[in-house]
């Protein structure tokens, strides 16, 4: 099979023919109908996030948003069957441990992330270990493209908004960033009720926040917009901010834009200037009681809410698809990712 290899670090990927993947008694092998690629698998194949223990051992197998068909799996697994439809988180837990058991599986330090610390899905088919613990069958109206779409950044958004801000209906989010996790953080707290203001400084991105259901939208390179926020919440502030770029001022901002016993739900990850620490107005944290909330991934125990609200039609990931490509065309993508001319969601297809 064809699989796209990461070799050096912000080099091309190189497309290789190699054997397909072996299926272990826990395991299941999964033929890849559709893969995201994710902002994440841009900052892997730059060589970001060291600071934090990113980095996989070369050559590795980029991909972590995928979803597909299950082609085989091993004597130990009971609850899948070659020819069910299904994607799984990016974090692949071991489904035994103290935080796997307490449903935390997307802090399991036990396996590792696909693309990351295993091969991933950047290829025709992908190996997919504890396959009870981590495969989630897709219903029958998610079709492969909304299932891949959901990857990382729907099923981040998800667990951020509804699991770690706890968002009631009728608050008021702050979205900063309307890139991909932004764009969906908008969609899942609007299906869910609240009231969404989207922050970013391209206008595109900003009109099409205004697509998925935010009510406002704040171009920060022409206004303050802590300020503007703030005008719109009758002064008050949002009840979350929702901070999804990573940099040192929008992290600031979110914590800034906030009311009184606000919650900041940190999703974005920092790049290469920060690496990893930025300050925050730790006084107002203090005494105005503002929870600032690190969000990491989904459990997998929280896909079927997600995927509950695709399938009735409250969430419509496959409208954030800006397209479609071919294997062969990763590296564009990427190429374009780092020029910021990557419009919407880019999936590869088979």
């Amino acid at each position: 099979m064809e699989a796209a290899f990461l070799v050096e670090f912000n080099a091309p990927l190189q497309l290789r023919e190699v054997p397909e993947p072996s299926c272990g008694p826990r395991d299941a092998v999964v033929r890849v109908e559709a893969c995201g690629v994710c902002r994440s698998d841009w900052h892997v194949w730059r060589g970001d996030w060291s600071w934090v223990g990113v980095r996989p051992a070369l050559p590795r197998v980029l991909g972590h948003e995928f979803a597909g068909v299950v082609e085989e799996v091993g004597e130990e697994v009971e609850s899948f069957r070659p020819g069910d439809r299904v994607t799984a988180p990016f974090r692949i837990a071991c489904g035994r441990c103290e935080l796997c058991r307490g449903g935390r599986s997307n802090l399991c330090r036990e396996r590792g992330v696909l693309g990351v610390d295993l091969d991933g899905a950047f290829a025709r088919k992908v190996r997919v270990p504890e396959a009870e613990a981590n495969l989630v069958r897709l219903p029958d109206p998610v079709d492969f493209v909304a299932g891949a779409s959901l990857g990382c950044r729907y099923t981040t958004a998800y667990h951020a908004v509804v699991n770690r801000a706890a968002l009631r209906p009728g608050e008021w989010v702050a979205v900063f960033g309307a890139g991909g996790v932004g764009l969906s953080a908008v969609q899942v707290a609007s299906a869910v009720g609240g009231r969404v203001v989207a922050v970013d400084v391209r206008e595109d991105n900003l009109q099409r926040a205004l697509q998925q259901g935010a009510v406002a939208a704040v171009h920060a390179g022409a206004v303050d917009p802590v300020r503007r926020v703030r005008e719109l919440t009758d002064g008050e502030g949002a009840h979350v901010a929702v901070e999804a770029v990573g940099l040192a001022q929008t992290v600031q901002q979110a914590v800034r834009c906030v009311r009184r016993g606000g919650r900041v739900v940190q999703v974005g990850l920092t790049g290469r200037e920060e690496q990893g620490s930025v300050p925050i107005p730790v006084d107002r944290t203090v005494l105005l009681e503002i929870s600032y909330l690190g969000s990491a991934g989904c459990p997998g125990w929280a896909f079927g809410g997600l995927l509950a609200l695709v399938a009735d039609g409250r969430l419509a990931p496959g409208r954030l698809v800006g397209r479609t490509v071919r294997l062969e065309d990763v590296n564009d993508v990427l190429e374009r990712m780092g020029r910021f001319e990557a419009s919407g969601l880019q999936v590869i297809t088979w």
